[in-house]
């Protein structure tokens, strides 16, 4: 598999062995797989005529499709068995959220809190079936080209006045799922941009994930070497699966921060939901 399709965060100890699937296990994975893969598909054939009749009525707004989609990932996550609870309540007027990031699986919990624009580096639209995913749920793409800045800056401004709300993940990588890494405060210069609505506000999310009894603490994180197809059969194959947490922060209002003081207070949020759960 693709450096592309690894995680990159790297911990002094070294990531648990993936277990492997026995009978039940497969079964498991063939059941479940089954189930997600008829939900994700009828999900994507679906949202487009919805999406269409949103840009007659709505424009580029997403009243509709928003919800659908987290409609979608609430089933993907019982077909799953794992469990999972939200605290708070999710911001109102304009703004982005920025969360910790753990898993692939952050995708369905963090949208199946709240309806959210998922921010992506541009490499992943090029991964095989996950770039579908991206696409129809308006995944935002960046480049890591200074040269494209601008345009991903008025990219973003024009998505929020539209209502979307972006989720960042500024520790800029996933991890074990045992701890929140830090912030990155470049990511923040962003909410500063004079193009973005006045009373612009940063939700902080954090997310807990809580392995199955008898597995290692880390078994949900996706990190370091760790391919992604194992990992996926890997939880797929778990009978009984553990629980994730998701806390919904107080809004930080954007007026009178720089983007040190921003990332200071999102990550101080961030970690208190995170020991919270």
């Amino acid at each position: 598999m693709s450096e592309g399709n690894r995680a990159t965060w790297r911990d002094a100890v070294a990531p648990p062995a993936i277990p492997r699937p026995g009978a039940l296990g497969w079964l498991l994975v063939l059941l479940r797989g089954g189930g997600i893969v008829l939900v994700l598909a009828l999900g994507v054939l679906l949202i487009l005529p919805l999406r269409l009749a949103e840009r007659l009525f709505s424009g580029s707004r997403r009243p509709v499709t928003g919800p659908w989609v987290q409609g979608v990932c609430r089933l993907f996550l019982w077909i799953m068995g794992l469990r999972w609870r939200c605290i708070g309540q999710p911001m109102r007027g304009p703004g982005a959220v920025v969360a910790n990031h753990s898993s692939w699986l952050d995708i369905f919990v963090l949208n199946a809190a709240m309806p959210v624009f998922f921010v992506s580096k541009s490499e992943v639209a090029g991964w095989p079936g996950i770039n579908i995913l991206t696409r129809v749920t308006d995944t935002h793409f960046v480049a890591r080209d200074p040269r494209l800045a601008r345009a991903q800056a008025e990219e973003f401004a024009a998505r929020t006045r539209a209502g979307h709300r972006l989720l960042f993940f500024p520790e800029g990588t996933s991890s074990d799922g045992r701890r929140v890494l830090p912030f990155k405060p470049t990511l923040f210069q962003g909410f500063l941009d004079p193009a973005l609505p006045e009373g612009l506000a940063i939700q902080p999310m954090s997310a807990h994930y809580h392995a199955p009894k008898g597995r290692d603490p880390r078994f949900y994180g996706w990190w370091g070497d760790m391919d992604l197809g194992p990992h996926l059969l890997a939880v797929l194959a778990q009978p009984r699966q553990g629980f994730v947490i998701v806390r919904l922060m107080p809004e930080i209002p954007v007026v009178g921060e720089t983007r040190k003081t921003l990332a200071a207070k999102a990550e101080a949020a961030v970690r208190e939901g995170f020991a919270a759960s």
